[in-house]
């Protein structure tokens, strides 16, 4: 299963459970806080996502790793294309 039917069923999962305690499809009789409780919670499980997005780039972001024999070889790989095009004439 990919990570998009993951998270589509997930959030439909949350979705239909939000419905059935929000409008009361079942006939459950839940108390009056359950409703109140469970109608901001899609507005709520957004902003947690929000958050848990931002953390997970903010962490990535300060975990990335330099690759320096990397850009020490693409340096080399541009002065020899430097090299070979003024070999051919070309100026810069």
């Amino acid at each position: 299963m990919t990570k998009l039917l993951e998270w589509l069923l997930g959030v439909s999962l949350v979705g239909v459970a939000w419905g059935l305690v929000t409008f009361d499809l079942l006939d459950l009789q839940l108390p009056a806080a359950y409703k109140e409780v469970a109608w901001p919670m899609p507005v709520y499980l957004l902003v947690v996502f929000g958050c848990y997005s931002l953390a997970t780039i903010g962490y990535r972001v300060a975990t990335f790793n330099d690759c320096e024999e990397a850009a020490k070889e693409l340096q080399a790989q541009i002065q020899e294309a430097k090299d070979d095009l003024k070999k051919k004439g070309l100026k810069m």
